[in-house]
């Protein structure tokens, strides 16, 4: 997707709580006017990308969500493509199939896709791989979305895969069909290991860092395809704040000056 000889920059726009979920306030049009003052933020800052996530419905979920809530993320991808680069789409939690469907109609370019290849416990509870459906309905759709799939997802256990290597989950992935490979720290703010980042790129895939970008751990992670940067991209950091433009702006020089 980004022919560039720096790393990409993709700034996560995190929706209000939407209809049905326990903090929703009643406002559509209140929900796509902040999604809209984002995304055009992150544009203006430098961001190449923009993904568009249910953030604000926790807790999530799990597996599926409501009809209305792809009737609300539809709406909400569709406003934020009005600032012209590309747009990736995640429901929470685990919703591949509702994320791809979302993607087929709205024409957004990726996904990004927990619990793709191998199972992991999360918060929500067991996360069920989703590889074989997922594939063929994208292929029954006729519609060209990348997947991004997570490897060793923060905030979840991966127990069960504990005895196979980071490289090997990778190779995995990559070998069950993922477009992009993402890597994350245990946890949001915490980056992953640049010994990481080495390992998940044997499989040849874009390497995507998924957590933990800030101006202290950029340089270390500069070798990444892209960054996937949410909360410190907002006010005090705080995802739950609108988006500060010159830390979008900070972290745009940190990625001009990265080399791949």
């Amino acid at each position: 997707m980004f022919d560039l000889k720096r790393t990409a920059l993709i700034g996560m726009v995190h929706l209000r709580p939407l209809p049905g979920a326990p903090r929703w306030k009643g406002s559509m049009t209140k929900v796509l006017d902040a999604a809209r003052r984002d995304a055009q933020t992150l544009r203006k800052g430098g961001c190449d990308a923009l993904l568009v996530e249910n953030m604000g419905d926790v807790p999530w979920l799990k597996g599926r969500v409501d009809p209305w809530t792809v009737a609300a993320m539809t709406l909400a991808v569709q406003a934020v493509q009005e600032q012209g680069i590309p747009v990736g789409v995640q429901v929470l939690a685990a919703a591949n199939r509702e994320s791809l469907g979302i993607a087929a109609v709205t024409g957004a370019a990726f996904i990004r896709v927990e619990g793709f290849a191998y199972g992991h416990v999360a918060d929500e509870g067991w996360i069920e791989a989703c590889a074989g459906p997922l594939l063929r309905e994208r292929a029954a759709l006729g519609c060209e979305v990348e997947v991004w799939a997570d490897v060793r997802k923060k905030h979840a256990a991966h127990a069960v895969t504990a005895d196979i290597p980071l490289d090997d989950l990778a190779a995995g992935t990559a070998f069950c069909g993922a477009d992009a490979l993402i890597v994350t720290g245990g946890t949001t703010g915490q980056p992953p290991a640049r010994e990481d980042l080495a390992d998940m790129r044997r499989p040849g895939l874009p390497v995507i860092v998924g957590s933990g970008i800030s101006p202290h751990t950029a340089p270390a992670l500069g070798d990444a395809d892209a960054w996937i940067v949410g909360s410190w991209l907002k006010e005090n950091g705080d995802w739950r704040r609108p988006v500060d433009i010159q830390r979008v702006r900070t972290l745009y020089t940190f990625a001009t000056l990265s080399g791949r």
